[in-house]
């Protein structure tokens, strides 16, 4: 296990110790760490008594896994742009109703590795679909349901090509570096319109230090709002 120095897990409930829905998201380019910083986030929580529930998006329902394939890994299939972000949508959708919602309703914790902002960056400030078409299909799509946190893990575009040449590349992973660059450029402009929600985080540091930062500001965010 990593050991990290941040606020005590078990300081999270003081001085109120009670159940309460909060919604985070983990997002960034491709070989950003998001996926380890998913399960070290949820480790960190449940070790303070937190009920937490983790998911992926696209996937962990069976609809959303089905649409994932499609997706990430059929590569004789031709997807538009538009159909791309529909997919996308339908898949979150799913997981929204099956399960973040009632997850939040019973009190749990939720922590997603990618949630709506991947599909404004990816299929709109990157794919060059209208940023604001996406999110009104968004709003629809997820009925509102929107973090509370979430984090932008930004690393310069060499260092995700280093970190990917290690593993088989997905569909989304193929594009090329033009594509890429313009997925993290719209992560840093849409974190701007709402820094409070939007916590960008340098993520070329070690796994170590990005769960630290992030630990830290879920922490600070637990003390604000008594939860």
């Amino acid at each position: 296990m990593i050991s990290l120095s941040v606020h005590d897990a078990s300081n999270l409930t003081e001085p109120v110790r009670r159940l309460f829905p909060m919604f985070i998201s983990i997002d960034g380019g491709d070989g950003c760490g998001k996926s380890t910083q998913v399960l070290l986030l949820a480790e960190w929580l449940r070790s303070s008594g937190r009920d937490v529930f983790t998911c992926r998006d696209p996937g962990t329902t069976s609809l959303g896994e089905a649409v994932r394939s499609i997706l990430l890994h059929r590569d004789d299939l031709t997807i538009s742009r538009e159909s791309e972000m529909l997919l996308f949508m339908a898949a979150r959708a799913q997981m929204v109703r099956e399960l973040i919602r009632p997850a939040l309703e019973s009190g749990k914790i939720v922590v997603t590795d990618r949630f709506l902002l991947a599909t404004i960056v990816y299929q709109g400030y990157a794919g060059g679909l209208s940023v604001e078409a996406v999110e009104q299909v968004g709003h629809v799509a997820t009925g509102g349901i929107l973090p509370d946190l979430n984090f932008v893990l930004d690393i310069p575009l060499e260092t995700a090509e280093q970190r990917l040449d290690k593993r088989v590349k997905d569909r989304m992973e193929q594009m090329g570096q033009d594509y890429h660059e313009r997925v993290r450029q719209g992560f840093l402009t849409h974190a701007k319109t709402d820094p409070r929600r939007y916590i960008v985080i340098d993520a070329t540091q070690t796994i170590e230090n990005v769960a630290a930062k992030i630990h830290n500001t879920v922490a600070e965010h637990f003390r604000l709002h008594k939860i």
